[in-house]
C-alpha cells in the first residue's frame, strides 16, 4: 500500500508528525475545518515532505483521537480512524465528513472558534462566515431568506418579459411561488428582490470600466468608458453585456463565399462569463458588487466570494470545475430561461467558446482565479498584437466591421495621418480624428496615448484651449525599425 493512494489535492488533508495531545487544538482547528467543509484527512506519523515516521503509541493515539474530539468539539462530527502498516511504520488515517450541522467550534480554554478552509490552511471564521456556516447548517441559502419586500411593492414585468422572450411560455403569479421567489405570507425571498423591476437590493450592482491602455493607471485618460449599473440581475446581465460590446471590436475578413469573423472576444464566453459572476457570487457581503474591467489586451471580471467549497479554482483543472451552486434559486431561474444549464461547469463553456473561434491560440486560453472572498475571470483579447502593443491589422485584409471598403489603413499608417493632420490643425479633438478615419473614439485615444508615450505628441494648455504639438515625427518610424 501506497501513501500517495491517500493524498489528494492539498486543501483535502493535512499531515502531522505526531499526535500532539497538550497541544490538541493545532490539529483540530483542521477538524474544525474539514467538517465545515467539504470532508478532508489528518494523516499523523508522517512529515510535511511525505517521510513516513510512524507512530510509536498509535493504539493510545487512536482513542485520544477520538476522546479529544468528543471532548473540545461541539457538534461532534462523523469521523473514521483507520490504522495501516506502511512497510512496517504504523500511521493513523483520520477522516472527517462533511458534516451536516455547521458550523463545527473547537472548545478551548473557554473560548469556542470555528475553523474554514482557505487553500491548504485551516483559518478561524469570520463573522460572516458564522452567518453562512449556520445557514448551511440549517440547510437554508441566503438568497431563500424572506426580505423586508413584499409582492405588494413590486413588479416583476422584465423577469415576464425575458421568461417568455426565452421560453416562449407565459410566467404565471403562481409560478413565482413555486419559484422561490415568493413565500406563503407574499414576502420576497432575496432571490424575489433580485428579480424584482428596480432596485430592490442594494449590492445588486455592476461596475463596468474600459480602460485607456494595460492596466488602471495610464496618465491623462485614464478611463474612456465607465458606467455604474444598478437594479435586477436581468437587467444588469443585458447591461453589462451591452457595455462590452460597445467597448470591443469585431474584425472579419472576406472569403470567397462568405466572410470569417474575428471577435475580441466570443459572445458566448462573455455571456456565460457574466452569468456566472451573476448567479454565484456572495450576495451577503455587504457593499459590495461586480465588476468589469476592459483593457487594450484583455477583459476581466470580478465577483464577490470565492469558490463555494473553499477550494482555489487555479488548483483545479478547470474542465473538472463542477457546479456547485452557493445560490440555488437563482440559478435554478436562470437555467429554465436557458441562461446556464443545470449541470456542468460555466468554464468549460467559456474555453470552448474561444476554442471554436477562428482566430484562437492555445497562449489565448481564458484564466480563472479566486480567493477566499473573490473570483476572477480573464479573458484575451484574441485581435490583440502582443508583439506591438496594437489591435492585429492581419496585413490589411481584415477590417473593423463597419470600417469602409477604401479605408483599410493599417495602425501605423493612421497614427502618421493623425500626425498630418495635428500639423494641419493643431486644435482637432479625438471626435473630429475618430469621424476623420471612420474607427471609434476609443481606437482614437489609444493612438494618442501611443504616440505620446513615445514622445512624438504633447498636448499644450488646457483640455478646453489646449492644442496638440508635433516634437518629432520620426520618433514614430524609429519604434517601428
Amino acid at each position: 500500500m501506497k501513501l500517495k493512494e491517500y493524498l489528494g489535492e492539498t486543501n483535502l488533508y493535512d499531515k502531522k508528525e505526531k499526535l500532539e495531545i497538550n497541544k490538541a487544538k493545532s490539529w483540530l482547528k483542521s477538524v474544525s475545518s474539514f467538517a465545515n467543509g467539504s470532508g478532508g484527512k489528518l494523516i499523523f506519523g508522517v512529515k510535511e515532505d511525505n517521510t513516513i515516521l510512524g507512530l510509536k503509541n498509535y493504539k493510545e493515539d487512536s482513542e485520544s483521537i477520538s476522546e479529544l474530539i468528543k471532548t473540545k468539539m461541539d457538534p461532534v462530527p462523523d469521523i473514521d480512524i483507520e490504522i495501516l502498516d506502511f512497510d512496517g511504520k504504523i500511521v493513523i488515517i483520520l477522516t472527517v465528513f462533511q458534516g451536516k450541522n455547521t458550523p463545527y467550534f473547537v472548545v478551548d480554554s473557554g473560548s469556542r472558534t470555528a475553523y474554514k478552509r482557505i487553500g491548504n490552511q485551516s483559518v478561524a471564521a469570520t463573522r460572516l462566515d458564522l452567518f453562512n456556516l449556520s445557514l448551511k447548517g440549517e440547510h437554508i441559502t441566503y438568497d431563500s431568506l424572506e426580505s423586508k419586500k413584499s409582492i405588494k411593492e413590486v413588479t416583476f414585468k422584465e423577469l415576464y418579459i425575458e421568461f417568455k422572450e426565452r421560453t416562449g411560455k407565459e410566467l404565471q403569479e403562481k409560478d413565482l411561488k413555486s419559484f422561490g421567489l415568493v413565500n406563503d405570507e407574499g414576502k420576497l425571498s432575496i432571490a424575489g428582490a433580485l428579480f424584482a423591476d428596480g432596485h430592490q437590493v442594494y449590492q445588486s450592482r455592476v461596475f463596468c470600466t474600459r480602460w485607456n491602455g494595460l492596466s488602471k493607471a495610464n496618465g491623462l485618460m485614464d478611463a474612456l468608458d465607465d458606467q455604474e449599473f444598478e437594479g435586477n440581475i436581468i437587467y444588469l446581465l443585458k447591461a453589462s453585456m451591452d457595455f462590452i460590446k460597445r467597448n470591443t471590436k469585431k474584425m472579419w475578413k472576406k472569403e470567397a463565399m462568405y466572410r470569417v469573423e474575428y471577435p475580441e472576444y466570443p459572445q458566448r464566453a462573455i455571456q456565460e462569463a457574466i452569468v456566472n459572476a451573476l448567479i454565484h457570487r456572495d450576495y451577503s457581503v455587504i457593499g459590495s458588487e461586480v465588476h468589469v474591467d476592459i483593457y487594450d489586451d484583455r477583459l476581466e471580471i470580478y465577483s464577490p466570494g470565492g469558490m463555494y467549497d473553499g477550494t482555489f479554482v487555479q488548483d483545479i483543472n478547470p474542465y473538472e470545475v463542477y457546479s456547485r451552486r452557493r445560490n440555488p434559486i437563482i440559478a435554478d431561474l436562470f437555467a429554465r430561461m436557458n441562461l446556464m444549464e443545470r449541470r456542468g461547469s460555466g468554464l468549460r463553456k467559456i474555453i470552448e467558446a474561444y476554442q471554436a473561434e477562428e482566430n484562437y491560440r492555445d497562449d489565448l486560453m481564458p484564466e480563472f482565479k479566486s480567493t477566499e472572498s473573490s473570483f476572477f475571470v480573464l479573458m484575451k483579447n484574441m485581435n490583440y498584437d502582443t508583439q506591438n502593443g496594437t489591435q492585429n491589422d492581419t496585413q490589411n485584409e481584415t477590417k473593423n466591421e463597419g470600417q469602409n471598403e477604401d479605408q483599410k489603413l493599417t495602425t501605423r499608417d493612421r497614427r502618421v495621418k493623425i500626425l498630418d493632420c495635428m500639423t494641419h490643425k493643431p486644435s482637432i479633438t479625438a471626435s473630429e480624428l475618430s469621424r476623420l478615419f471612420s474607427v471609434s473614439l476609443s481606437t482614437i485615444k489609444r493612438d494618442l496615448k501611443a504616440l505620446r508615450d513615445v514622445g512624438t505628441i504633447e498636448y499644450v494648455g488646457s483640455s478646453k484651449n489646449g492644442c496638440w504639438k508635433v516634437i518629432n515625427a520620426k520618433l514614430l518610424e524609429e519604434k517601428d525599425e
